[in-house]
């Protein structure tokens, strides 16, 4: 299924669904369809990151948090991520996706995103995000922190994730090796 008709399907539902604090854990139910599938007839790993961008919409407009962001002119964008599957999603299977904030730091937002089959674990993501302004430049930490309220003292980045987020920096040139 196309994801803008997902999107769309999903923005109707939304509206009957309950609203959320954005400190809310988002249940996002999906079902996998024939143009999620692979050659070997399982849900595609490229799937899996396309549908972790409708749980985080989902949990932003649930919360009133997507409106704020439109209203100050930000938007979010994915600096990396991480996923680990342990379960094959099979055509036609149900499946709910979890999707939390894990916390801040000075530069990042990291989020949770949870693929579950009933309380079964099929994948687990790590996202970090940053977010923009779409008249240029980066949202710095303070004015996120103004727009939502302020951070809860109870989010708390792990040590591995911020250890994982400075692993995973990619150099801003690209050693080129001349073979020919």
């Amino acid at each position: 299924m196309n994801l803008y008709l997902r999107l769309l399907l999903l923005r109707w539902r939304m509206r009957r669904r309950r609203r959320l604090s954005v400190w809310d854990v988002a249940r996002t139910p999906f079902r996998v369809t024939v143009a999620d599938l692979d050659l070997l007839r399982h849900m595609n790993n490229g799937k899996y990151l396309s549908i972790l961008d409708l749980g985080r919409m989902d949990l932003m407009v649930r919360s009133g948090f997507w409106e704020k962001l439109v209203r100050a002119g930000w938007y979010p964008v994915v600096a990396g991520q991480t996923i680990t599957y342990r379960r094959s999603l099979r055509l036609g299977q149900r499946f709910d996706l979890y999707t939390r904030v894990v916390g801040f730091d000075d530069r990042w937002a990291y989020l949770e995103q949870t693929f579950c089959v009933g309380r079964t674990v099929y994948a687990q993501a790590v996202v970090r995000s940053r977010f923009l302004r779409r008249s240029g430049g980066s949202v710095d930490h303070d004015e996120l922190a103004e727009l939502v309220g302020g951070f809860p003292e109870r989010l708390r980045v792990p040590a591995w994730m911020r250890e994982w987020a400075e692993h995973t920096r990619v150099d801003t040139e690209f050693p080129v090796v001349d073979d020919a």
